[in-house]
């Protein structure tokens, strides 16, 4: 089969369009649209629907697209395993992690990294559902458990704990709870049990809602809730994770905390060899030993 021709087809079932698919080609419409009929003809089968508002995959063009989608990431995985074959750490690579990880832990430490790989690019994608690695819908993850796709190297990074946390203000005005019949009298910010988090963070959310709570604020990720608790709302339900970075919090009830959340960090194995992978493993894993020391430091662990 013409692999030109698969190009093609892959840009403009990709665009939906002939004209889109041109201009990303720099190739006329015309041209576009011979070497589609010229590849329908070699099929002998109809691989688009086409109409006035656009172009649409019949069932054997989704086909075929899902093939093509398949060998441009294979390509893109070579072409990144060929470029990391040199001696230097550069070029994208997409790290997926949650949320609260990304934006409270992650990304104030990047600049650690940018300064010894200054030529690397990261596409930081935080989310909470999981994306498929193996498909290469993003290079390497970071998760709040150990992810069950196939063909991922694995490694555990360290466990968290979710635990109460109020700043000194709000404890000042309102005072300190000292056990679960004293919290109930105060405002507990903590993410809704309906939105995406670790089990043993809903669990804990789950046990203090059950005690009558007086006041509540919830929010759907743990940015939010941290700025309840900066802000003096009251008391949280947040990761220990951030406790190096927000010292003046004060943790509430140290004898309450949820069961320990193992953090894992995976990578399809065809990137086994990747320097940006390495690169970027070792970063993580020297800031978790600093993260570490500095808790110490802080008398938190």
């Amino acid at each position: 089969m013409d692999w030109d021709k698969l190009r093609i087809f892959h840009a403009v079932a990709d665009a939906g369009s002939l004209t889109h698919a041109g201009d990303k080609l720099n190739l006329s419409q015309s041209a576009v649209s011979r070497q589609i009929r010229s590849l329908e003809e070699a099929l002998n089968v109809t691989l688009f629907h086409r109409h006035a508002r656009g172009l649409i995959l019949t069932e054997q063009g989704e086909l075929l697209f899902d093939a093509t989608i398949a060998i441009d990431k294979r390509l893109e995985a070579a072409t990144a395993r060929i470029r990391d074959s040199k001696e230097e750490v550069f070029g994208n690579l997409r790290v997926t992690t949650t949320f609260a990880f990304g934006a409270l832990w992650l990304a104030p430490r990047l600049p650690h990294l940018y300064d010894k790989y200054p030529d690397l690019k990261i596409d930081l994608m935080l989310a909470e559902h999981i994306l498929d690695l193996p498909m290469r819908q993003a290079d390497l993850a970071i998760r709040m458990k150990e992810p069950s796709q196939a063909d991922l190297i694995r490694k555990k990074l360290m466990t968290v704990r979710m635990r109460l946390f109020a700043s000194k203000t709000y404890l000042a005005k309102e005072g300190t709870p000292t056990n679960i019949n004293t919290i109930r009298e105060h405002r507990l910010v903590c993410q809704s049990p309906s939105s995406h988090q670790v089990s043993a963070g809903k669990s804990l959310v789950q046990y203090l809602m059950s005690n009558d709570i007086r006041s509540l604020l919830t929010v759907n990720n743990y940015f939010g809730v941290l700025q309840g608790v900066l802000h003096d709302l009251g008391i949280g339900i947040l990761p220990d994770y951030i406790t190096e970075d927000f010292p003046h919090l004060v943790r509430v009830m140290p004898d309450l905390e949820s069961p320990p959340v193992p953090v894992f960090l995976a990578y399809p194995e065809e990137l086994r060899h990747s320097k940006r992978i390495s690169a970027f493993r070792d970063f993580v894993q020297n800031e978790i030993i600093q993260h570490r020391k500095q808790l110490k430091r802080l008398g938190k662990i």
